[in-house]
């Protein structure tokens, strides 16, 4: 106490203490708070994938605000929520297809956002298709045909599949061959496929593969109200005529399509800051998106099989939060830091503040009434000379005290009354034996 008495007006002291202070918080703010990584992994698809082509744009546009992100390529929506159920994998986020998941095996799970359509596109040939005029629109008239319904790992083969058999189509009705997509393209052109299942987006360059390849056409699902009804995490979209190629006017007409939507995944404990900056450059990404979508209509939190992360709904609803719309985003993170420790902390404390004067207060009461109870003593054992020589000694000994209490303004007639008391006794002490009888 002697120590803090003598340094507590020294500024170097006052600087120091501030300094501690400042390394307190700021520790408290590591640990409590962290920081979001300044490097990130997303498991998106093929290399000629739209996953693959997404995750490049959100690259670049990460980088400028100075935040990594890795790709790494995979077989498909299968693949990836492996890896990102697995906390080892190195993977933070994976492109997800609607439809997929077992959300009950991955609890950890969350959905930053929905991102596109991905229709679902049976491309058939002609030829193969005579006995029913040439048209394919029915999945039931697959039947006995070949058909190449995705590779081990993608969404592709787990969708086709749920479509096939909800159409009335076992394992033994068709000839299925499970593909990547160039593969599928490749045994295609060579007449050696009837049909292909491709679950992509329509901006994708995989699409531009097939509707280039000669004697293709793409089914219209004529069922499509039955079966967005039997999955609800299908939407049906219409293609217009043209738009997935004005020169080889494909469609030839407007056509339905059974559309998936890819989906942002992430873990339950993603950095809120890291999914505002996600989202924030995932609208620039997608304003490119305009073959189906409507402008604005993503990224979206409708259709989404994994339960929304919380952070994510509020900024759908209500866009960014102040610092992140007029800060940099490092700038809005450290802020946004401080104030969730600074905050809380002011909760607590300003209310002690305003009992401290009241403490003080009675801290100095009790000390004052410890003297005037020695004074007591003091004065009634004034009488008896045998004290005599004890009652100054005591009396020296409160005044040395009395003397070197310290007192606020506010405070400084108490003192004065309490030192006016301790030298009415020394009065009386100082009387001559007689008048004190």
């Amino acid at each position: 106490m002697d120590f803090i008495r003598k340094n507590i007006y020294n500024p170097l002291s006052l600087g120091v203490a501030f300094l501690v202070l400042v390394g307190i918080l700021f520790s408290t703010l590591w640990i409590l708070v962290p920081p979001p990584p300044r490097s990130i992994e997303l498991a998106t698809g093929f290399p000629s994938g739209l996953y693959q082509q997404f995750g490049e744009k959100l690259q670049s546009e990460l980088a400028q605000e100075g935040v990594s992100l890795k790709l790494r390529t995979t077989g498909g929506t299968s693949d990836n929520l492996a890896l990102i159920n697995d906390p080892h994998s190195g993977v933070d986020f994976a492109m997800v297809q609607g439809g997929v998941a077992d959300i009950s095996k991955h609890p950890n799970l969350v959905s930053i956002a929905g991102l596109f359509y991905e229709p679902v596109w049976v491309w058939y040939r002609e030829g193969a298709f005579k006995g029913e005029g040439g048209r394919l629109s029915l999945l039931s008239q697959l039947k006995g045909k070949r058909v190449s319904i995705g590779n081990e790992g993608s969404g592709t083969l787990i969708l086709a599949s749920q479509l096939l058999e909800a159409s009335g189509l076992r394992a033994k009705d068709f000839h299925a061959e499970k593909l990547k997509p160039l593969e599928a393209l490749e045994k295609f052109k060579k007449g050696e496929l009837d049909a292909v299942f491709l679950v992509s987006a329509a901006e994708a360059p995989l699409v531009k593969s097939f509707y280039e390849t000669a004697d293709i056409r793409l089914m219209n699902f004529e069922q499509a109200d039955a079966y967005v009804h039997l999955f609800p995490f299908l939407s049906k979209v219409t293609v217009p005529r043209g738009v997935v190629s004005i020169a080889y006017d494909l469609p030839r007409q407007d056509i339905q399509v059974l559309a998936a939507t890819a989906t942002l995944v992430g873990r339950d404990d993603v950095s809120p800051a890291l999914v505002t900056l996600l989202l924030g450059e995932t609208y620039d990404v997608l304003k490119s998106y305009s073959y189906l979508q409507k402008p604005g209509e993503f990224p979206s939190s409708s259709g989404l099989d994994f339960p929304i992360h919380v952070d994510a709904e509020i900024y759908l609803k209500d866009g960014p939060s102040f610092l992140h719309r007029h800060l940099p985003f490092w700038t809005a993170v450290w802020i946004g830091r401080f104030a969730k420790i600074v905050i809380p902390l002011l909760v607590i404390l300003i209310p002690l503040f305003t009992y401290i004067p009241a403490i003080k207060n009675l801290f100095l009461r009790l000390k004052l009434s410890q003297v005037y109870e020695e004074l007591k003593v003091i004065e009634r054992n004034a009488l008896n000379p045998e004290l005599r020589e004890k009652n100054y000694k005591d009396l020296e000994s409160i005044e040395q005290r009395v003397g070197n209490i310290k007192v606020s303004m506010l405070d400084a007639k108490e003192l004065y009354d309490l030192k006016g008391h301790v030298g009415e006794v020394r009065g009386r002490l100082s009387l001559p034996s007689q008048e004190k009888r």
